[in-house]
């Protein structure tokens, strides 16, 4: 074991992250594809949230290309590595958005090093995300695009999934990919989808349908609905300003269909994993 092994594992010798301590909400947004607009959703959900009063923690939790800091425009003193170094809890990393009334645990951008961090690493992290979720409504966790082994422990620990597509057929089979790994991983929480990039919410309903019937057949899984995200060129111009959208366009079309998504958070984490029961079992087919 090397020194940043031990650094996350010395106190305490707890195993599977299932098992965590801390009741908050783990939601956890993955992709499968880049380029879907996972980022640009956690950011914006973050900050719908924040406004609506909950205490929200964004984690960029794509280890080795994290680029929330980077869409916000922020030069954060500390980061992750930080925390895997054992020179910083978790706690010590986090920095507060002021702009957006929420906190955000940075990724680091280029660190070949946390792209491949040992399995032990990631589940004593996911245990310390559990006990800071105590201190949270919710915690978002921004995963990377793909679907690798961090990915893969990341999104299982957590409470919720939610998957984001876009129409194209790649995207949506990449999404179905999520899903399915997911299941067989022995994923217990509720599944999500969130279309984005629709032309309108008829179009972003009807490739949803189309995902929901790939679960549905392959899967026995039913992916829930969480919301349609149109096409909005506000979306791309916050981008390259590093700036929030609600910041910046706090009217505008995504932001409104955003909000509906956080609506529809609520009922859509009913149903959560307990610490202590035993690991639900999916079977896939």
């Amino acid at each position: 074991m090397n020194g940043l092994e031990f650094a996350m594992l010395s106190h305490s010798s707890t195993g599977a992250s299932s098992r965590c301590p801390g009741t908050g909400r783990l939601l956890a947004i993955a992709s499968g594809k880049g380029g879907v607009g996972k980022t640009w959703l956690a950011i914006t959900l973050a900050h719908v949230l924040a406004k609506s009063s909950q205490s929200v923690l964004l984690f960029d939790a794509d280890l080795g290309l994290a680029n929330i800091d980077i869409q916000l425009g922020l030069m954060p003193k500390n980061d992750l590595g930080s925390v895997i170094s054992g020179r910083l809890t978790l706690d010590g990393a986090v920095a507060r958005y002021d702009s957006g009334g929420f906190d955000i645990l940075p990724g680091r951008s280029g660190s070949g090093s946390l792209g491949a961090l040992d399995a032990r690493v990631i589940e004593r992290l996911m245990f310390d995300l559990r006990k800071a979720a105590d201190h949270y409504d919710i915690i978002i966790l921004d995963l990377g695009a793909g679907i690798d082994r961090a990915v893969r422990q990341i999104s299982v620990a957590a409470t919720d999934l939610l998957v984001v597509t876009t129409a194209e057929p790649t995207s949506l089979t990449d999404a179905y990919a999520v899903v399915k790994l997911y299941a067989a991983d022995g994923g217990c929480g509720r599944v999500g989808v969130v279309v984005n990039q629709a032309p309108t919410v008829g179009a972003g309903r009807r490739t949803y349908e189309t995902l929901a019937r790939a679960c549905e057949s392959f899967l026995r899984i039913t992916p829930d609905l969480l919301g349609v995200i149109r096409h909005d060129r506000h979306v791309s111009d916050a981008i390259r300003r590093q700036s929030s959208l609600v910041t910046r366009y706090p009217s505008c079309s995504a932001v409104a269909d955003v909000e509906d998504v956080a609506l529809r958070l609520s009922s859509f984490g009913a149903r959560q994993r307990l610490i202590e029961d035993e690991p639900c079992r999916t079977s896939t087919s």
